[in-house]
This record gives structure tokens, sequence and C-alpha cells, in this order.
């Protein structure tokens, strides 16, 4: 990238570097040079003639290099936007995707805001289902578990930040953490990745202990699908976040199980991204 001198001429030589490498090559650079000198995008759409120092320049262009080798730009920056929230998040968790707003959404439907319900979010990862929900049903009892201690950390420094202390989170792999408890609403946006696919190729930045569970892609599920009834109360439900071609095979695996109503859930282009259904008695262990 050449050297320039204004925040619009870096902006458009910044762009034309992560062509290639970005599916929004503009809106990163944008967010990285923001990174850079402590602006928003507003703030650099508004003031395009301001001059960048060399020192800035260097910064962003070490950025850019860092996203041309396939860092997520949420790393880089520290700072993801999800739900209404902005959470932090580093190499420890996955980059919140915007498909999971969509089960939030299912979730919140069947939260109703006026009575406590107890809610378990496994692998909370940075915490941003638990948060979300909590942000928008304070009389709820969510609990977050994960098997990664630093997963843990950035909930646990996202929920201080956002001033949100009603969240309990607990070490564990799965139901581990909660043996013997049972709730109303189990979410969960588990690994679903097959083990083959060539997409975590593009993913190499993430921890993959985070995107897939084995050959299938479906192991995670399916412990969590077996798991889940022991620990809802009577009419408690389940609702869990997967891979777009994997909508038939989770809905089998909620009816083997007893789970009624089973249904899915869109994403906003129209793929099949949650699946959810509720149980009528409670189960033993």
């Amino acid at each position: 990238m050449s050297v320039a001198s204004t925040i619009s001429e870096v902006l458009r030589a910044g762009a034309r570097a992560l062509e290639g490498h970005s599916g929004s090559p503009s809106l990163d650079a944008q967010l990285l040079l923001g990174k850079v000198l402590g602006s928003n995008r507003a703030a650099l759409a508004a003031h395009p003639e301001r001059p960048v120092a060399a020192a800035e320049a260097a910064a962003f262009r070490a950025l850019l290099e860092e996203r041309r080798a396939g860092v997520p730009v949420a790393y880089l920056t520290g700072v993801r936007e999800f739900w209404t929230l902005a959470v932090a998040v580093s190499p420890a968790v996955l980059v919140p995707r915007p498909e999971t707003e969509v089960l939030v959404e299912a979730a919140l439907e069947r939260l109703p805001a006026d009575v406590p319900r107890a809610v378990l979010d496994l692998g909370t990862g940075s915490g941003v289902i638990a948060l979300a929900i909590a942000s928008e049903r304070p009389r709820s009892r969510i609990t977050a578990t994960d098997v990664s201690a630093g997963a843990l950390a950035v909930a646990r420094a996202n929920a201080a930040s956002l001033g949100i202390d009603r969240i309990r989170w607990l070490r564990g792999s799965w139901f581990d953490a909660v043996p013997g408890e049972r709730f109303d609403w189990i979410v969960s946006n588990p690994p679903y990745v097959a083990a083959a696919d060539p997409a975590l190729v593009a993913l190499s930045a993430e921890p993959r202990e985070a995107l897939t569970p084995g050959n299938s892609g479906l192991e995670a599920i399916e412990r969590i699908v077996a798991d889940a009834p022991r620990h809802l109360n009577a009419a408690g439900g389940l609702a869990i976040e997967h891979g777009a071609d994997q909508g038939d095979a989770v809905a089998a695996l909620f009816a083997a199980r007893g789970f009624e109503a089973v249904r899915g859930v869109s994403d906003h282009a129209g793929r099949p991204r949650v699946t959810l259904g509720t149980i009528s008695d409670v189960q033993r262990g």
C-alpha cells in the first residue's frame, strides 16, 4: 500500500489492499483505521481530509497485513458488536456471528419479560448469548458454562464492562458444570463444523475446539440433546444453533429424545440455523 496523507486516501488504499482477502474490504479498512485513530466510522466519514501521521499510517499497514493473513477484524480491534452490545473478543473465543442473534431472538420469544425463568447457556464463549438474554430479561436467572478458562475470563470481563452482574459463570464441559440442576430453557451455540470441512481453513485464527467437535460435526449437538431432558423442568425447552445443512439431522435428534413441538428457525438469509423443542415431563437422570 502506498503512503497516503489523509483519512480518505488511507481508507481507499486500505480497501484495495484487502481485496481478495476480505468479503468487506472497505468496512474492514474503516474499522482498522478507527482502531488506530481512536475514532468510530462516523468520525472518519465526517473528517475525510484529516491528516494521518506517518506513525498512524504504519500502524494501519501492520493491521492490514494481519487481516490479509486471515486474522479476524474483531481480534485486531478487540471489539465486536452483537445484539445491542459491544463486547470484547480475543483469540480465546469465537468471533460472534450475526447468525447467533437468531438463537437469541428464539429464546427471547419464549422467555416472558415479567416471569422469572432459569436459563442455561452451554458453551458460552465470549458470553454474548447469556449477556444478550440478561440485558433483555432482567428477571431471568442465567447460568453460563464453558470448558475453557480463557473463554470464561473474556465472558466475565464483558459482563463487568457492561454492568451485568446477574449471570453465574461456571467452568465445565457441557452439563458437567451443573450436575443435578434443572432449567426452564437451555440454549447453546456449540461447535458444529465437520472436521474435514474446508471452511475451517479460513477460520484457522479462531479456536478450533470451538468450531469443530469431530468428524461429523454433530458430536456436541448429539451429547447436548441426549442429556438436556434430565436438566429441564417440565415444559422446559432447548434451542441449539447449527449448520445450515444440519437442520433435518438435528430435528431428528430432538424427536428421538422425546422433544415435542420441534421446529426450525431460519437466519436472515433464509438458511436453517436454529432448532428448538420442548419437553413435557421431567426425566430422571
